[in-house]
């Protein structure tokens, strides 16, 4: 699926979207380059799975859980990961396999631990259609 949004609003409410309709056990990854709109999409899911406090970057903690929605949701940022080792260290499997939604951004730098099912996010810009312009493609993912 291909979406193209055109704000900043227009991506949240594309993330809500995707919340509303998320299942426990899902896997979403999520790649894009720095302020490509990440953040507003990972806002908009947490909002449609029914989460109201603030969602940041996980940047320096590595994961964020929120557990005041439908289902828990956790949202890792693995951009500052050295090696996958360390995802062993905070319980990953944990949380990929567990009943909530899980998150992954810079999910391409942890190619080679990822479930064997989940759905790729990717977000980019073209200028030339404007500065807020995104292309959202999401697709299922199924390992061989």
């Amino acid at each position: 699926m291909i979406k193209e949004t055109f704000s900043p609003e227009e991506t949240f409410a594309f993330g809500k979207e995707l919340g509303k309709n998320a299942r426990p056990g899902q896997v979403y990854t999520l790649i894009g380059d720095l302020g490509v709109g990440k953040t507003v999409l990972t806002q908009g899911i947490a909002k449609g799975l029914g989460i109201d406090e603030a969602i940041c970057s996980p940047t320096f903690t590595i994961v964020q859980e929120y557990h005041t929605g439908r289902m828990p949701f956790y949202h890792f940022d693995v951009y500052r990961i050295g090696c996958v080792e360390e995802m062993d260290e905070i319980g990953f499997d944990d949380y990929v396999y567990g009943e909530g939604l899980t998150m992954i951004e810079w999910a391409n730098l942890i190619e080679e631990i990822l479930p064997d099912h989940f759905w790729q996010i990717m977000i980019e810009k073209d200028l030339e259609k404007g500065f807020d312009y995104r292309m959202i493609t999401v697709e299922e993912v199924g390992k061989a």
